[in-house]
Order: structure tokens, then sequence, then C-alpha cells
């Protein structure tokens, strides 16, 4: 298919015009009317609704919102403005949680139910601590209700771990505290100490359970544990938290 083009241009001086232009076939989508542009995604744009979601509040658990000292409300919010504070109390322990001025909680006690709002959900940087907001209150529920664990699991020939009252490489941070002795191929065990609110248990020797009721702080703590010794793709040796896996890689032949 050959498409033949007419492109008339005159001449001031002569007044002649141009012989057509042929374009080959190839060439004619590139001139066509460009189409809409398509998204990758065939799904409508649907933005998170994760702040709206109603908390639930387990029986045993309290929640109250400490209302900072504030003389009148504005519908403006200024950076000097005092956050709230919501304290979380429960079987396990207390929490509390900073909440920027343009937030706000609603309580039903009849439902035990609990909903997050802000001011302006127009404003993007309000739509976005909703939703963070919302999941560090849900964890702070669940932790002074149920509390968070960790799994780890030592994988590799005499790797093992202890729980020990006392340590020799590291001074303890405050009375009582525990440390985990880490033999995991060095020379010398790692010693490496408990957090507060963080316990630590050895159900077998090449399994750690951190338990506590901050979900931050014992990721962190298990986070800091993997570093010695990271999961590595030759051996599948390494230290493993909770249902972590490693896909094998192929050994080099030299």
């Amino acid at each position: 298919m050959i498409l033949f083009l007419r492109s008339v241009r005159y001449n001031s001086a002569t007044k002649s015009a141009r012989a057509p232009i042929i374009l080959p076939e190839f060439l004619v989508p590139a001139l066509s009317s460009r189409q809409a542009s398509q998204p990758f995604s065939t799904s409508s744009p649907y933005a998170s609704r994760i702040g709206g979601a109603s908390l639930s509040l387990p029986p045993e658990v309290d929640l109250r919102v400490l209302e900072p000292p504030t003389s009148r409300r504005k519908t403006t919010i200024t950076r000097t403005e005092p956050p709230k504070i919501v304290e979380v109390e429960g079987p396990l322990g207390k929490m509390t949680l900073q909440l920027p001025p343009y937030m706000g909680l609603d309580l039903d006690l009849e439902t035990r139910k609990a909903n997050l709002r802000v001011l302006n959900r127009g404003e993007r940087k309000q739509r976005e601590m909703w939703g963070t907001k919302r999941a560090y209150l849900q964890n702070h529920i669940l932790g002074v209700s149920e509390g968070h664990t960790a799994i780890l699991r030592l994988v590799g020939v005499g790797y093992r771990a202890t729980i020990e009252s006392s340590a020799t490489t590291v001074q303890p941070e405050y009375p009582g505290q525990q440390f985990v002795s880490l033999k995991v191929g060095y020379s010398h065990p790692i010693e490496l100490g408990l957090p507060k609110g963080v316990k630590a248990s050895t159900p077998q020797p090449t399994r750690i359970l951190l338990e506590g009721v901050e979900k931050e702080v014992v990721n962190q703590f298990a986070a800091q544990i993997r570093m010695w010794r990271k999961p590595e793709p030759y051996k599948g040796k390494g230290i493993f938290v909770n249902g972590e896996t490693i896909k094998l890689k192929a050994k080099k032949i030299k």
C-alpha cells in the first residue's frame, strides 16, 4: 500500500507547485492522528482507604485521648500547635502515640470501635499520614493485648544461640539485662543485649523467639541479629527471620 500525500507549496516568484510526495506503508501510522495513550493497568485508579477503616478494641484494652491545652479551635493548623497524645493500655503494658494537630479520634465505647479522622482530606500530607498513624495505632493495640513476636532460624553447621544473664564483651545498659549469645562461625561468640521490653527464649538451639509490646523494637532487634549472618544464596546458610526464604543460585564452576 502506498499513500499519496499532495503537498502543495507555492513559490512567490514562480507560482509553481511541487509534485506529490509518495510515502511507504510503514510510515503511514506515524503520520496518522495520534490516539489517546492508554494506562498500563486496566483497573480504575482507587485510593487507599486504610486511614478510614475502623479499629476494633479488645475488652481488656483501654484507649484515651489527651487533648493539648488549647483555648479555641481553629480551621487552620500551625506548626507550633502541640500534638495530641493517645494512650493505649492493656494487660501487657502501656504505650503512647502522638497525633498531629490535624487528626482526631472518635471513640465509641458501646461498640468498642475507634475511627481516625483528618481535618482536610484534600491535602496530600494529611492523607499520607492518615493511613500511617492508623497502622501505628493498630500495632499498639495488638501489642498491649497479644504482643508481637519474631522467630529467627539459624541455618548452618554448628550454628546455635543461647540466652545469657551476663556478657564478657559488652556492658549491661540497665539492671537485669539479658544477652543473646550467637555462635555463627566466628572465632568468638557474638553477644547482643536485649532492648527494654523485649524477651528472648530459645525453644531449640537453632531457634530464637523474640517477644515484645513494640513491633518496631522487636523487628529492629531481629534485624540486628540477622546482620551477623545474612542468608547467602549458594549454600542457603544464614539467619532467617520469620518466614524468610532465599532462592539458591547455581554454583560457580571455573
